[in-house]
């Protein structure tokens, strides 16, 4: 299940941002990480079987005690819409092949009649 969990860390310089962004990125199942906010202090951190409260642990050691869960939710992917496909429209199946003429070979036999020459040696 692929989850959005939202999480307000107090980050007061880049430093912080950077080090909460690398700790959040390198949790287990986390796909995408980011910041968002007015003030830049919410980390939206999007994932698969991501433990929000062992994230929220290790963000609270690392880069500052402010740090609250404002929201964990289900993220639903978009449905694409169906196209209807027409199995005898020939552009769908149209396989191109690019057939050159043949490159003639040509091959001369040379008879010799006087076979004692030896020309080997």
């Amino acid at each position: 299940m692929k989850q959005k969990i939202i999480i307000r860390v107090k980050m007061t310089c880049e430093k912080c941002r950077i080090k909460a962004m690398n700790i959040a990125s390198s949790t287990n199942g986390v796909i995408s990480v980011a910041v968002e906010g007015s003030d830049k202090d919410h980390l939206v951190v999007i994932g698969e079987g991501v433990d929000s409260a062992n994230l929220t642990c290790s963000l609270r050691k690392k880069v500052s005690s402010g740090v609250d869960i404002l929201s964990v939710e289900e993220v639903k992917e978009k449905e694409k819409p169906k196209e209807d496909k027409n199995p005898n429209n020939p552009e769908e199946h149209a396989l191109v092949f690019h057939q050159y003429p043949p490159v003639p070979m040509f091959c001369e036999v040379v008879y010799d009649p006087d076979p004692s020459f030896c020309s080997i040696m």
